[in-house]
C-alpha cells in the first residue's frame, strides 16, 4: 500500500458506554448570551501542502489547477471549569519533519500537549475529547487524552476498530465515550452542539460554539475551503458524494440561521479568526 493509500484509507475510516441516537429535532438553539462563561482558542496542529489540490480534493476537478497549502487547526472550548478539545491532528510522530505522504506533503511543529503548556494545562486537565471525524490529521494525537469522555460519531468510532485504531484508550471497560448517529448538545446548554453532516465519512460532525461574543461554527471537514461551497467540490477520497452536498447545504443553512462566524479548519486565511492558545475569544 502506498503512502497516499494508506493516508486515504485512513481518511476514509476511521464498544462504547453511551450512544446517542439520531434525533429529529434540533438542539438548544438559544441566541442569546450563555450562562455559563465561554472560551474559544485555536491550536496548531499542523501544515499540509497539497501538489495537486483539486486533483484529489475534487472528483470533478473544480479547482484551479496548481498547489495549494491547508491548515491543520484544532480548537480549545473553555465551557465554565470544563476544558474540551476538538480533533488532534496528526501524530506526535510528524513533529519536525515535513513527510511526503505521496500526493500530501505534511509537517508538524509543536504538539497539542507542548501548547496546551503554554497556559499551564496537562493531558489530564482535558475533560472532553470530541473528534469531528476519523481521518488521521484530526485523530492523530487522540491516544494523549484517555482520561477525557469522547465524543465521535458511531460510525467514524466502529470502522477504527482494529489495527492503528487510534481510540484504544476508549475501547476498555468503563471508558467514557458517547458515540452518536445525529446531533448532540454537548453540555446539555446549547452552548457546544455537535452536528451530523456525514458524507466525507459516515459519522463526520461540526461545531457550534457559542460565545458572549457570537457563535462561531467549526467546520470539521465538511468543506476544505472558502471556496468549496460554491462549487460543491467533493473530495475523491469521501465516503458519500450525495452526502457530502447534502451536508455542505446544511452547513451553509447552520451558518445562516445562526448567523455564526465561520472557520474552515482547513484554510489558511481562518487561521487569523481566533486567537492561538493561551489566549482566548469570549
Amino acid at each position: 500500500m502506498t503512502k497516499l493509500h494508506w493516508l486515504v484509507a485512513s481518511l476514509l475510516l476511521g464498544a462504547c458506554n453511551q450512544s446517542q441516537p439520531n434525533n429529529s429535532t434540533e438542539p438548544a438553539n438559544s441566541a442569546e448570551s450563555p450562562a455559563v462563561p465561554m472560551a474559544l482558542s485555536r491550536i496548531d496542529c499542523a501544515r499540509v501542502d497539497a501538489p495537486d489540490f483539486t486533483g484529489l480534493f475534487s472528483d470533478t476537478k473544480a479547482y484551479p489547477a496548481g498547489p495549494r497549502q491547508l491548515a491543520s487547526s484544532c480548537y480549545l472550548i473553555r465551557h465554565g471549569d470544563t476544558i474540551m478539545i476538538w480533533d488532534t491532528g496528526f501524530s506526535v510522530d510528524l513533529k519536525g519533519k515535513r513527510q511526503d505522504m505521496g500526493g500530501l506533503i505534511a509537517s508538524l511543529d509543536r504538539t497539542v500537549i507542548e501548547q496546551l503548556a503554554d497556559g499551564g494545562l496537562k493531558p489530564a486537565d482535558v475533560d472532553v475529547l470530541g473528534i469531528s471525524h476519523s481521518h488521521a490529521d484530526h485523530t492523530g494525537q487522540a491516544e494523549l487524552f484517555p482520561t477525557a469522555r469522547l465524543i465521535i460519531g458511531k460510525a467514524d468510532f466502529d470502522a477504527m476498530k482494529g489495527k492503528e485504531d487510534p481510540f484504544g484508550p476508549w475501547r476498555k471497560a468503563g471508558a467514557s465515550v458517547t458515540t452518536t448517529e445525529g446531533d448532540l448538545d454537548v453540555f446539555g446548554d446549547g452552548t457546544v452542539v455537535a452536528y451530523f453532516l456525514p458524507g466525507h465519512t459516515p459519522g463526520h460532525m461540526a461545531l457550534l460554539v457559542r460565545l458572549k461574543s457570537g457563535p462561531v461554527l467549526l467546520s470539521g471537514d465538511v468543506v476544505h475551503g472558502h471556496d468549496t461551497l460554491a462549487l460543491k467540490a467533493v473530495p475523491t477520497f469521501n465516503a458519500d458524494r450525495a452526502q457530502s452536498v447534502a451536508s455542505m447545504e446544511r452547513f451553509e443553512k447552520l451558518a445562516k440561521e445562526t448567523g455564526a462566524k465561520v472557520i474552515i479548519q482547513h484554510e489558511l486565511q481562518d487561521i487569523a479568526k481566533l486567537p492561538a492558545f493561551p489566549q482566548e475569544a469570549e
